[in-house]
């Protein structure tokens, strides 16, 4: 090869990933540090680190390696980490978030990869999902629930859409205790509930780590409770801070879900 075709070679090659960074750029800020196909990285420099490659790590193991024909529903989706990976397993991801920004990255994202046929996205709050009638064989819901004003609201509407497996995680309070009570206890002994292992979620009125939309932290036992409260069964935490359970198919609807939907379903006729 000649030397201008040797130096030819190397701008063609040197082009792509000029291209690359001046997306990830016009993109920016980012939250996950997507790792793109030329390897480019959105945000090498990330505090957490490599983040959350390193939580998707911790999970692999607990998942199948092969997706294919599985329809997976991404909350919270950011910049689309997640349901990046899931889509290279085979699956069919349906990825929501509020945020327009995170959208486009993970559109973007989702494009680069080549993974657009794989993964549809929406901008919508998770309470909307009270409205689909589809259901998932996994659901991603990771770093959602502590933002969420009506968190057990949240949870109620996700189990169902679920028919399979969930991975859950959310912000905690430390502590490692579960107490074990019993079916039912009498008004008058109310000093149970400041039993240590009482499942107890911390209400923050003001701000923690800066950021005005963490509202939540449940310790350990609150987790599992929660879980289990709204119909999820084989409840197990496979990490720090990060949960695995199951869809339990003899779980009772809540009542009030039904009214939920029709009120909404109401206002939007008004707004129409």
């Amino acid at each position: 090869m000649s030397d201008a075709s040797s130096t030819s070679a190397k701008v063609n090659r040197a082009a792509p990933q000029e291209s690359t960074a001046r997306e990830i750029e016009r993109l920016a800020p980012w939250f996950h540090n997507l790792h793109l196909p030329d390897g480019s990285q959105t945000a090498p420099n990330h505090a957490l680190g490599d983040f959350p490659k390193f939580k998707w790590q911790q999970i692999e193991p607990y998942l199948p390696a092969d997706l294919e024909g599985k329809e997976v529903l991404d909350i919270g989706c950011n910049a689309g980490y997640y349901s990046l990976e899931l889509a290279k397993r085979g699956a069919k991801v349906t990825a929501i978030d509020i945020d327009p920004h995170y959208l486009r990255q993970a559109r973007w994202a989702a494009s680069v990869h080549g993974l657009d046929d794989r993964i549809e996205f929406h901008q919508m709050p998770i309470y909307q999902l009270a409205h689909w009638q589809r259901q998932f064989d996994l659901i991603w819901f990771m770093g959602v629930l502590y933002h969420l004003r009506y968190p057990l609201l949240a949870l109620d509407i996700v189990r169902r859409r679920s028919k399979g497996m969930m991975i859950f995680q959310t912000l905690t309070t430390p502590g490692e205790s579960v107490f074990d009570p019993q079916e039912n206890y009498p008004l008058h002994e109310r000093e149970i509930l400041q039993e240590d292992g009482w499942p107890r979620m911390s209400f923050i009125e003001h701000r923690l780590a800066n950021d005005p939309t963490n509202w939540w932290a449940p310790n350990h036992a609150c987790v599992e409770a929660m879980l289990r409260s709204s119909g999820f069964e084989q409840v197990e935490r496979i990490s720090h801070e990060i949960y695995r359970c199951v869809a339990s198919p003899s779980a009772e609807e809540p009542w009030f879900l039904n009214e939920l939907t029709s009120a909404q379903d109401a206002l939007d006729e008004l707004e129409a």
